[in-house]
């Protein structure tokens, strides 16, 4: 192997040792402010390993074919230390500045929606359960005036029925049907 691809891989792996301190500042920053329950925190520990271990491998291949000297291992300390020296307390810093900038836009995204859309389709279903209310008031009073205005043609209808349906007998159960349709009409009417 040249000395220029001994190079470019030295320092692509100064890149990737860099590459995963910010990836491994920002996983921890995030951990934190989310609270992931105790549980996932080993998952995604591991998680973080696998995805790290995948992109040096990438790099490595794509800079010299993969091949694994004493110098890859030099440039991914030298990226990780250099990365923790200089960058770890800025990238800590911005990321919890964007975590705070979401959480304030998704409570003004949240706040809008309320506001835009879940106000407005409340207020239409009380504006439209009053209106059935009244509604079924208007039905029952004209109802109620209509049976009443029907009450004396009712007697007489019953009068002159009387000696027809005194000699009927009804059965029983006819009759409980008939007693539980009154109750439930005298209860509405």
């Amino acid at each position: 192997m040249n000395p220029q691809t001994q190079w470019i891989t030295l320092l692509w792996m100064i890149f990737s040792g860099a590459a995963m301190g910010l990836a491994y500042d920002s996983y921890r920053v995030l951990a934190g402010q989310l609270r992931f329950p105790k549980w996932s925190q080993h998952a995604l520990d591991l998680g973080y390993w696998i995805a790290a271990a995948l992109f040096v491998f990438r790099m490595l291949y794509d800079t010299n074919h993969g091949q694994l000297r004493f110098y890859v291992f030099l440039g991914l300390f030298l990226g990780v230390w250099i990365y923790f020296l200089i960058w770890s307390v800025i990238t800590r810093r911005f990321v919890v500045m964007l975590i705070q900038v979401a959480k304030r836009l998704l409570s003004v995204l949240m706040t809008l929606f309320r506001v835009l859309v879940l106000n407005p389709i409340k207020g239409i279903l009380y504006l439209l359960k009053g209106m059935l209310k009244l509604l079924w008031r208007l039905v029952m009073f004209l109802l109620r005036v209509v049976l009443g205005c029907l009450r004396p043609l009712w007697k007489l209808l019953k009068w002159m029925l009387r000696p027809i349906t005194s000699r009927v007998k009804m059965p029983v159960w006819v009759k409980h049907v008939a007693d539980k349709v009154i109750k439930v009409w005298k209860r509405w009417f």
